[in-house]
């Protein structure tokens, strides 16, 4: 029998079997939260002046999954996915030929239509018990090749990088559509009330392609959207509260604060942006006792720093914002998400040889030890990481030494949260230019990244202007075989 879809936490019980069907249900949850050690009733008021729901409560999945959070690794711009985990030695065959014809007529993001193959020059193998292909270009995620679900039929629409990153962010090539982030948000909310649910972490100050709309909440309230931390040694500016001010005074300013926003706000109960302000205060207000722990890495051994290649100038900052997002789902943010190459670093349409050697070695060992750091905390089985781009590369060159975008076929990973561990899923063509066997869309990529943290993707609904919505378009299916 088909579920009904979740009632968004801000619709009215509007008769008598509705108060009896959803309040009946609410009376069990009473007794379990008396257990948890939270009070039912100010969870439902929260801090929102007796308004339904505080949105970032911590709610209970639809069925049972094992990842509990998400770290999602982007590769801003897109990297080379036959160049570093699906070979093709028809490539290095016809290197510096046109594309037979047998694959169609292809016109590439560039206007490009008779470019020449362009072979790689990698050294392959195959690792780990799985035998799972991984190019010299990544040796230390090599060695973790058995944690690995390598997916190489990832597909999208967007052929260049705002409706790419777009997409592969909110499930549309057009802004305005909540983030990925934003829905795990509004699914199951926070596990911490003292620290942002959803937090977004760049390796520089250049602005990723869309800026903030790729972590916004779009059509939902703006409290679900992402905070974005910095990178560095100082993650979140202007934490400390100043000097010569007693806690006593701070709560006292911010609740004087609070007091005007709200007489402000009572007669604009449509105006989002200042209820996510009044709550971005008041998270800010308790992350002053939390937060400055949680992001301070002078308190990691010099061993763990040293795994996350934070010892080394060229991974230090990778290294750290890798360090800094364990620390973070280990205190109980639900989604983390790091920009690695922020403004398009890895779209490597000339000297492919020469961008992908520098990207891959600021990520490579970084992104190795937070695997391995999560695996020995027993942290991997509940914390789903994913790695990717917006797209892949083509085989066919540009500009003679370089790649353009190749959305129709290219290669994403994850690893731990319950996925099937040491397995390749799908296939590309012989030249890596399609997918052709299990094509995972986007869509089905949300849909799947969901299904691992137990929410039925069609069951999570909010309706938007008497409109249904969810992540997916209603496009997506996820792919339970990546389950293990």
């Amino acid at each position: 029998m088909n579920q009904p879809p979740l009632v968004p936490h801000h619709e009215l019980l509007t008769n008598r079997r509705d108060v009896l069907r959803r309040g009946g249900a609410g009376f069990g949850a009473l007794a379990l939260s008396a257990l948890m050690g939270e009070s039912p009733l100010m969870a439902a008021l929260g801090d929102t002046g007796g308004k339904p729901g505080t949105p970032q409560a911590s709610k209970l999945a639809h069925k049972a999954g094992k990842a509990k959070s998400v770290i999602f690794l982007f590769m801003e711009g897109g990297p080379s996915h036959i160049d570093l985990f699906d070979p093709k030695p028809l490539l290095r065959q016809l290197a510096g030929q046109s594309l037979p014809d047998s694959f169609g007529t292809v016109i590439t993001a560039m206007g490009e239509s008779r470019a020449p193959l362009l072979a790689d020059k990698r050294e392959w193998k195959q690792h780990g018990q799985s035998g799972l292909w991984i190019s010299d270009w990544l040796p230390h995620t090599a060695q973790l090749a058995d944690d690995l679900c390598v997916v190489r039929s990832c597909v999208s629409n967007g052929i260049n990088h705002a409706g790419g990153v777009c997409q592969m962010n909110t499930g549309s090539i057009f802004g305005g559509r909540p983030s990925l982030g934003s829905w795990v948000n509004y699914g199951l909310g926070t596990e911490n009330r003292n620290l942002p649910a959803f937090v977004v972490i760049k390796d520089t100050e250049t602005q990723v392609v869309n800026g903030v709309r790729n972590w916004g909440s779009g059509f939902m309230p703006a409290t679900y959207q992402g905070v974005e931390f910095e990178g560095g040694t100082t993650p979140i500016s202007n934490l400390a509260t100043p000097k010569g001010i007693s806690e006593a005074r701070q709560k006292g300013k911010l609740g004087f604060l609070n007091k005007l926003n709200r007489d402000f706000g009572g007669t604009r109960t449509d105006n989002t942006e200042l209820d996510a302000r009044i709550r971005a205060y008041e998270l800010a207000f308790r992350m002053q006792s939390e937060a400055p722990e949680a992001v301070d890495l002078r308190g990691e051994s010099e061993a763990i720093k040293q795994l996350y290649g934070i010892d080394d100038p060229k991974t230090e900052v990778m290294g750290r914002n890798c360090l800094l997002a364990r620390r973070l789902v280990e205190r109980g943010v639900r989604f983390v998400q790091l920009y690695h190459g922020s403004g398009s670093k890895w779209d490597a349409h000339d000297k492919i040889e020469a961008n992908h050697t520098k990207y891959c070695g600021e990520q490579d060992k970084p992104v190795a030890g937070l695997l391995r750091d999560l695996k020995s905390r027993g942290l991997l089985d509940e914390t789903l990481v994913i790695w990717g781009g917006e797209f892949g590369r083509t085989p066919m060159s540009e500009k003679g030494d370089g790649r353009d975008h190749n959305p129709t076929g290219f290669t994403m990973w994850m690893a731990g949260g319950g996925v099937k561990a040491g397995t390749t899923i799908g296939t590309t063509d012989d030249l890596g230019l399609r997918a052709v066997e299990d094509k995972l869309h986007v869509h089905d990529l949300h849909a799947t990244i969901l299904h691992l943290m137990g929410i039925d993707h069609t069951r999570l609904v909010y309706t938007h202007k008497g409109r249904p919505e969810r992540i997916d378009m209603n496009e997506g299916n996820p792919y339970t075989k990546i389950r293990a």
